[in-house]
């Protein structure tokens, strides 16, 4: 009971008294339409089923720690979110639109614009959403909520996000600035242990090399 309390104390988010929908034009969404909330580090997606109510994939580490229906329905905070994605755990789940939103605007987006396959009927697309609700496997990188609103909307469960991160992240992994720093610490390391044998410093040459041919 104690671990209980401690945890919902934990997880706890503040409630208001108003309209779950407050502050927001439901004009503006239409069923089927791939809604996006700007974040600090990232972008995440859902998708309009109407009636102020977006789906959603969030990482949440909640239903793995208790049973409670009212706890895990409670709007996922920040905490549980970033232990949900450490633990790879993740819920695709119908939220009001300010849930969905947690304090940032709300934009329709316009990834028809970008993707080549167009989109499928909005209809079909809410109705993708509503099919795939319930518990889930999370990937940082190759399962996000941008893969399941692409599912949902395309048919294709890509990821630009990710195709970005991996782009930037090999451009500057696989650098040949990066293959002299690999060789210079590795030769450095080696000989300040005093474990330089040709074959280390042969592995060291190897790992530079490679990095310097997919460079």
């Amino acid at each position: 009971m104690f671990l209980y309390r401690l945890l919902s104390l934990f997880f706890a988010t503040s409630k208001e008294e108003e309209d779950p929908a407050s502050g927001y034009d439901l004009s503006l969404y239409k069923r089927g339409d791939l809604l996006e909330v700007p974040r600090t580090l990232f972008t995440h997606f859902g998708i309009y089923l109407g009636d102020g109510q977006v789906a959603h994939l969030i990482p949440d580490i909640l239903p793995v720690l208790t049973r409670d229906k009212a706890a895990v329905a409670e709007t996922v905070t920040n905490n549980r979110l970033l232990l949900g994605v450490v633990a790879k755990v993740a819920s695709v789940r119908a939220d009001s639109l300010r849930d969905f939103a947690y304090g940032s605007r709300v934009l329709v987006n316009r990834t028809d614009a970008v993707c080549k396959q167009p989109p499928l009927d909005a209809d079909e697309v809410a109705g993708r959403a509503e099919k795939l609700l319930g518990a889930v496997a999370y990937s940082l990188l190759w399962y996000n909520c941008e893969h399941y609103v692409m599912y949902c909307r395309y048919g294709m469960a890509i990821s630009y996000q990710t195709y970005q991160f991996c782009t930037t992240a090999r451009k500057i992994v696989c650098s040949r600035t990066s293959s002299y720093v690999t060789a210079s610490c590795g030769a450095a390391v080696l000989l300040c242990l005093g474990c330089a044998t040709p074959a280390t410093l042969l592995g060291t040459m190897l790992l530079s090399f490679t990095i310097w041919m997919a460079a």
